[in-house]
Parts: C-alpha cells; structure tokens; sequence
C-alpha cells in the first residue's frame, strides 16, 4: 500500500513538472514575445521624441514612419544634417531604427548586448561604431524569442539593402555577405576600414549553437564618430565574454526565488484546498481563481529565471 502511494505521488510529481516544463516552452516562444512588443512600443515612442527633438518634426517623420524604398539611392535624408553625438547611449537606451525589407523586419535597437538588453530588442555592441559612422557598427539580435527580430536572417541576400535611422539620419546598407561562424568567433565585430554593419544571431533555430552573421557595407555618407570617448563601461572593443554569447547573465537569483516561493505557495493552497473537499460550486470557482493565479505567477517566474540560464536563442 505504502508502495502504491509511493509511486502514485512520483508520478503526480512527474506530471506536474512535465506540465511546468511545457508552459516554460511556450513562454519561451511566445510568452517572451509579449514583453518585448510592449517595450519596443515605448522605445519607438522614445526614440521618435530624440529624432523630433534633433531633427525638424516634419523630417523626423518621414524618416521614422514611413518604409523606405528599396532603391540605390546613396544620398542621406533631404534636409537633414548630420549632428555630431556626444558620450555613447546609456545601456538599454534606443539608438536608432534599423529595417530590412527583404524579411519584413523593422525594429528599435538598444544600446548593449546583455540579458536585460535583448529582452527590449536588438542590441548594439558595446564598443563598436553606432550605425552610419565610420568603423564596424555591430547589432545582436534573438532569432526565436523576444519577438525574434532576426528570425528571417538567413533569407537576407547579397544586394539586398537595410536601412538604419539615427538621430544623425537614415543610412543605407547593402548586404556583401551571408555567413555562419563559431559562437565564440568574435572576428566578425573587429574594426574594418570601411564603414559597414554586422547583424548577428543564433544559429540554426532554436539553438545557439553557432552564429549567423551578416555583413553590409555602408552606400549613404558616413556620420561624424562622437565628440567624446566611450566611458570604461563601454570598450572600444568587444570583448570575448560580451561577443561570445547571444545572451549572457544579468538576471536575479533572489527574485527567481521568490517567484517560486510564490508559485510554490499557491500550489500548496490548492492542494489543502482539494484536500478539504469543499462544495463543487465552490470548489470550481477556487480552483479556476487559483490557477489563473498561478499561471500569472510562473510567467513571472519564467520571466526571471530566463537570464539565468547559460544560453538563449
């Protein structure tokens, strides 16, 4: 008998943690998504207050909401000059809006690479160039999480054109190269003479383990580099631990507790709960009002022990 119920709570035990591990899944694919919508949102908005601030409002517009054409054209916007910026955006900061028709992908990028950072969108190395200026401007971006700005990467083609607005204007890109590396090749971010623009991601999908590069060179006239240097906490050039991974960590052991401490709790009160047999009326509306719960608390869960964990893609 002692056996029986035994093996009758191990296997209870089995089911629930296969369910928690399927819900983990989902809000891995698509929970993720909703989080990063709501804060490219904000961004966007952010980021079109800048432009307007720094640009003419009418300009600023054009180049924000409207798609730019698909043409050759090598010329920066109409009216627009270029300002020369001052210290490198705040980490998690917009810094422009890059676009890619050929996959349908228009995004705002953020400034660094971390955890926190590529929940919001794609990233920008810190280090690097921002996009339009001289030197190897490089952005990060998930490939089926978060939104998965880069899902489509692997359809750019060579020729095919990508547009980046900054508050210094709109550049043009044209893609040179479509290639796959190591993870831990960070080659690819190294300065080049020429201005040009690395978009890098996980590869294949669903998996981290290798990496999806893809080089364009600036056609549109380069931007003044910034007035002052980069502060310590950005290098001015990458290093292995910020380019060897897609997403490192950045996340909060404590707050994970927590979160599970209070997925832990509900569940301990729905099981007493069931225990005490009460009325099925009742019984239906305690259960229904504590699982709505409990699914509210695992997506927080979820949502802080992501960072945590060694590899995202």
């Amino acid at each position: 008998m002692a056996l029986r119920r035994a093996a009758q709570s191990v296997g209870t035990f089995l089911l629930i943690a296969g369910a928690v591990i399927l819900l983990f899944v989902a809000y891995q694919l698509w929970g993720t998504s909703i989080t990063t919508r709501l804060h490219q949102e904000q961004l966007r908005r952010q980021f079109d207050q800048e432009l307007a601030q720094t640009h003419h409002p009418k300009t600023a517009k054009s180049s924000t909401t409207s798609t730019p054409s698909t043409s050759t054209t090598t010329q920066p916007i109409s009216g627009v000059t270029y300002p020369v910026p001052g210290d490198v955006p705040a980490e998690g900061q917009p810094i422009g809006i890059i676009d890619i028709p050929a996959i349908g992908a228009n995004y705002v990028v953020v400034e660094g690479t971390s955890t926190s950072d590529l929940m919001l969108g794609p990233g920008h190395y810190a280090g690097t160039p921002l996009p339009g200026q001289p030197g190897n401007a490089a952005i990060a971006g998930h490939r089926t999480t978060y939104l998965h700005p880069f899902y489509s990467l692997d359809q750019v083609s060579t020729g095919d054109p990508i547009y980046v607005t900054t508050t210094q204007g709109r550049f043009e890109y044209t893609v040179t190269s479509v290639t796959v590396v190591a993870p831990t090749d960070v080659a690819v971010l190294d300065p080049t003479p020429t201005p040009a623009l690395t978009l890098t991601t996980c590869n294949p999908r669903y998996s981290a383990s290798q990496r999806l590069v893809v080089r364009a060179d600036l056609v549109s006239p380069a931007a003044p580099l910034p007035i002052h240097k980069p502060t310590s906490s950005h290098p001015r050039k990458p290093t292995a631990a910020t380019a060897g991974q897609l997403a490192g960590t950045g996340g909060s052991t404590w707050g994970a507790v927590g979160w599970a401490a209070g997925c832990l709790g509900v569940a301990a009160a729905i099981w007493v709960l069931r225990r005490r047999r009460p009325r099925v009326a009742v019984a239906a509306g305690l259960y229904f009002i504590g699982t709505l719960v409990l699914l509210a608390l695992l997506f927080f869960f979820f949502q802080s022990i992501s960072p945590l964990l060694p590899a995202s893609f």
